[in-house]
């Protein structure tokens, strides 16, 4: 029986494979229409704490239909979605010009889909869109400080970088990381220029509690006016160098002339 119960785990596990090799074969990303605004909503409300009303959905569709997508197991089989917008930013320098600002207001992949690489293409091709079709600086996203596998992906398959926290960002009071994506290298340069502070979050069980940047310039150590007060050293009476003088010859001459002055006192 033993035996048996192998067998069948081996080949439970084979033809798991198999089917996960499938499914990854048969999806395909393409751009989302009105039609499927229900199956994001559904898609939404059964795997995640933050929902929306469909109208929420239709506003996305009809202002930015450029960038939301969705993943399809076969014709007619939803598989998941990412739901994203545009925000024009202006420049915080001063200058005139503005920063075209990618936002991922949501993305979910249903569970019988997941570690398919399904979450990563949909958001590659966001970001695509967002370059090609509005000439986009840089995409942001929110998640929460818990979430490990999700800032995994993020972070190190998508290459985000965490920026800041948002203390209490969600319903439940938990904090939530802003990470972002730069398109131009000059525009993550000016943004990296921001950060001075080392990024910290004190919720329970945050994946990174303390993030800091090379770029971050440390601080030097304030003294406290008493202890800058630098102690007079004792002077020191300098050694006055005597110039050696040579010695008066008294000659016969001299001699005979003290002995008249002498006289004639």
């Amino acid at each position: 029986s033993a035996a048996s119960d192998l067998y069948k785990g081996q080949y439970q596990r084979r033809v798991h494979g198999i089917q996960k090799i499938l499914r990854n074969y048969m999806v395909s990303i393409r751009r989302a229409t009105p039609d499927d605004l229900m199956d994001m909503q559904i898609c939404n409300l059964s795997n995640l704490p933050e929902n929306y009303q469909l109208k929420y959905y239709m506003y996305h569709i009809f202002s930015w239909p450029h960038i939301l997508y969705v993943a399809e197991a076969r014709p007619g089989k939803f598989a998941g979605y990412v739901l994203a917008k545009l925000e024009d930013e202006a420049d915080t320098e001063g200058h005139d010009d503005k920063l075209v600002h990618g936002h991922i207001t949501s993305i979910s992949v249903l569970r019988t889909y997941r570690r398919l690489g399904i979450a990563t293409k949909l958001m590659l091709a966001a970001e695509e869109a967002m370059k090609e079709a509005y000439n986009g600086d840089y995409v942001s996203l929110h998640v929460r400080v818990t979430n490990r596998a999700a800032i995994g992906l993020y972070k190190d398959v998508l290459k985000f970088r965490i920026m800041k926290v948002e203390k209490k960002y969600y319903a439940d009071s938990e904090d939530a990381y802003e990470m972002m994506k730069f398109f131009k290298p000059e525009v993550e340069e000016k943004m990296m220029k921001k950060i001075t502070e080392p990024i910290t979050s004190s919720y329970p069980g945050a994946t990174y509690p303390y993030v800091e940047y090379p770029s971050i310039k440390k601080k030097t150590e304030i003294h406290h006016p008493i202890a800058e007060k630098s102690v007079p050293e004792p002077q020191t009476q300098s050694k006055v160098e005597t110039v050696p003088t040579e010695k008066a010859q008294i000659t016969p001459e001299i001699k005979t002339e003290v002995k008249k002055e002498e006289k004639k006192t």
